[in-house]
């Protein structure tokens, strides 16, 4: 089979799926095997011609797998279509608490309520609930309270492909306003992001 076979195959797969496919996916599907260096180079060389000629859809990496989109600039006429389907909206404070979760992940209710100062339960069920965090573990502690972490879907509604994509921390920082490590006391401040 030649790369313009597979790619005409990967083309069809990811125009299909609801979700990002895996790489470790897609290699399973060929027999012969396609070396993974091979199919990267397909999923590039597929995500360039989309590009190079203007198409309202993109093939990206993202979530930790590749799939077909449409462009930002298309949204409004996209939400027009589908304005008839439930949308939701994250409120400021359930914003706040995803944004915790996802700098400083794994991290427990009690942390989170410790860092922004009000009672979180109701939100973490929310977010919970919409799939953009999810009990990660318990934490090796009295009382063993649970853990919380984003989700894959929390990638795909953020546009990226791993965690360590996030923006820095001292990036989203207001000129002016203090350093992220003087608003926040020193044991929460972490730099690890793990999934």
């Amino acid at each position: 089979m030649d790369a313009n076979d597979i790619k005409k195959i990967l083309e069809a797969l990811l125009f299909i799926t609801e979700q990002p496919v895996p790489l470790k996916t897609l290699e399973t599907l060929f027999d012969p095997p396609v070396p993974r260096e091979d199919l990267l180079g397909i999923l590039h060389s597929l995500a360039r011609e989309y590009a190079e000629r203007g198409s309202a859809l993109e093939a990206s990496e993202i979530a930790g797998g590749w799939q077909f989109s449409t462009r930002p600039e298309f949204a409004p006429w996209i939400r027009q279509l589908f304005k008839d389907r439930l949308t939701y909206r994250l409120s400021s404070s359930a914003m706040e608490t995803l944004s915790i979760v996802a700098y400083k992940q794994p991290i427990t209710r009690s942390e989170i309520e410790e860092i922004r100062g009000v009672e979180v339960t109701a939100v973490l069920d929310t977010l919970v609930e919409r799939k953009l965090v999810r009990i990660a573990g318990r934490k090796e502690t009295v009382g063993r309270p649970l853990l919380y972490a984003t989700t894959l879907d929390f990638l795909r509604a953020f546009g990226l492909k791993r965690l360590e994509d996030l923006p820095s921390v001292e990036s989203l920082t207001p000129p002016g306003a203090p350093a992220p490590s003087e608003a926040l006391p020193a044991e929460t401040l972490s730099s690890d992001i793990q999934n």
